[in-house]
């Protein structure tokens, strides 16, 4: 799990001299230029290129901890600009980051191991993410980086909105707002050649139809989440707000280490008894990590910077996740469902953890060298169990690029039929 030391992830200000050049290069066809400005003040880029009216919105950077999106706009924006048949009637136009103040809190641009990757962990509450917060908050409470989105949507009216994603650990899959056939025999041709486990059942579309293996279709609003006490709705995320200008959006995901246990697409002999059992392991680790919090509060004085709320907040999901995994399992419960949610609930309480050490650390308290510890073993515990392996990033961004060109292609030619 070894990543050379000259493959890492651009920082925001990276990407943004990046832009800077391909503009300063090609005048005629690039805009570099500001739509909005963060809480915290940063500005937010977009970069387009060319001048059809048929429009691609590519998003990066909308969740902190997935990385790989920053990379694979750079490229993506790069090729736009070398190959004239992708701009042939399309104009396409790259959101840089669209949450700079939390790329600026997540620190691990170059992680070695699952470690690194969660001693410089942030993933804000989801009514502090862009594209999450309509789902949550009020339309008169969001932040400005959804405004700014929302409003580049609206400028834009785009075909086929694509955002980047990334998993840390597991596989690749797709979610689509509207069904893109086509899509999923490539995409899985590429994963294959790159040798990217396909996520099948991957946890966060649980329930949802599939035009193929790792392709998922979001359901309608008549349709009942597969986890009722998640507070969130993608239906009511910006995903949708595509749909306004007859368009849809893809979200792309893709691993930083990968797992095969993900896509194992055979019958689980025993689901219940499964997830009553992941169930419990959740509940267990997150009391591990409410005792520390606990313990370490009144010491904090008060604190409550992002870090901290982000901390309580995954722990506050816990308990009614624990009780959605142990009602009855989903139809059919494959290997690679249940595996996904075996890394869910690993992934939640060692992120809360990870969070709750860097306020530790930074305030000196004396409960930081027993969370490391527990953060180190649960990171261990992770990687050992599903067998990780790093994934180069270059097969990152070649994957997670091919895929954004194949949705562009035949999101276009769906819409000319």
């Amino acid at each position: 799990m070894s990543l050379l030391p000259e493959l890492r992830y651009p920082s925001v200000p990276e990407l943004v001299s990046c832009a800077e050049a391909l503009a300063a290069a090609e005048p005629g066809l690039c805009v570099l230029r500001q739509v909005g400005r963060s809480r915290a003040g940063r500005p937010l880029h977009l970069l387009s290129v060319g001048h059809a009216r048929r429009s691609v919105l590519v998003v990066a950077g909308a969740h902190a901890n997935e990385p790989a999106g920053g990379s694979t706009l750079r490229a993506l924006a790069r090729r736009v600009l070398a190959e004239r048949e992708l701009r042939t009637g399309i104009s396409w136009h790259f959101l840089l980051c669209a949450d700079p103040d939390g790329a600026a809190l997540h620190v691990t641009p170059a992680p070695r191991t699952l470690l690194d990757y969660h001693l410089g962990f942030y993933r804000p509450t989801n009514a502090e993410q862009p594209e999450w917060s309509p789902s949550v908050l009020p339309p008169d409470r969001l932040p400005p980086e959804t405004r700014a989105l929302t409003g580049v949507i609206d400028e834009l009216r785009p075909y086929l909105q694509v955002t980047l994603h990334g998993t840390d650990l597991g596989g690749s899959w797709v979610q689509l707002t509207r069904d893109v056939p086509g899509l999923a025999e490539p995409f899985a041709k590429s994963a294959a050649q790159l040798h990217i486990p396909v996520e099948t059942g991957a946890s966060d579309a649980a329930g949802w139809p599939a035009s193929g293996p790792g392709v998922h279709v979001m359901p309608g609003p008549e349709t009942g989440a597969a986890y009722p006490s998640m507070p969130d709705d993608a239906r009511h995320s910006t995903w949708y707000h595509a749909h306004r200008h007859g368009g849809l959006t893809a979200v792309v995901e893709v691993p930083m280490w990968a797992s095969d246990l993900v896509d194992d697409p055979a019958p689980h002999p025993a689901p219940e008894a499964a997830m009553r059992r992941l169930a419990r392991r959740l509940l267990r680790d997150s009391l591990e990590v409410e005792r520390v919090l606990a313990q370490a509060l009144p010491r904090l004085d008060g604190a409550d910077g992002p870090l901290l709320r982000a901390a309580r907040w995954a722990l506050e999901l816990i308990p009614g996740l624990a009780e959605d995994w142990t009602r009855a399992a989903p139809a059919a419960t494959t290997m690679a469902y249940v595996g996904s949610v075996d890394a869910f609930g690993r992934r939640l309480p060692l992120r809360a953890a990870a969070m709750l050490l860097r306020v530790l650390r930074e305030s000196g308290d004396r409960a930081a060298p027993d969370l490391e510890r527990l953060v180190a073993a649960w990171s261990d515990a992770f990687a050992r169990r599903f067998r990780a392996r790093w994934v180069p990033l270059d097969h990152q961004v070649e994957h997670q690029s091919r895929t954004v060109l194949l949705a562009a292609r035949q999101a276009r030619e769906q819409a000319c039929q």
